[in-house]
């Protein structure tokens, strides 16, 4: 007996019947209870709302982080300001500032 190739009515009907069988087991299927899909519901409205508060959050850190930086970039430049400042001054100031610091000291002292 020889391969017969199948016609395209038969190939229809098996076409059909694989349809309605997936039908009949789609309908077979139980019914989700409504308490159940309410729940299913809440959680994901939940786990959305923590998701994106966490965003929040990693996101106001972040900021919070550049800000810092530029806070501390200010400050050493200030810094470095300080240091240039104090390394021009002359003698003569060097020595002043030396005698009121002394004379703060001696006057704390009492």
């Amino acid at each position: 007996m020889a391969y017969k190739e199948p016609s395209f009515q038969d190939r229809a009907a098996l076409s059909a019947q694989a349809k309605q069988k997936a039908l009949e087991k789609l309908k077979a299927k139980p019914p989700i209870d409504p308490a159940v899909a309410e729940a299913r519901a809440a959680a994901r409205a939940a786990k959305e709302v923590a998701d994106a508060k966490r965003r929040a959050d990693k996101l106001a850190a972040a900021e919070q982080a550049k800000l810092d930086k530029v806070a501390r970039a200010e400050a050493a430049l200030a810094e470095a300001a300080a240091a240039v400042e104090r390394a021009q001054l002359t003698e003569a100031e060097k020595k002043a500032a030396r005698d009121a610091r002394y004379a703060a000291r001696k006057k704390g002292k009492r």
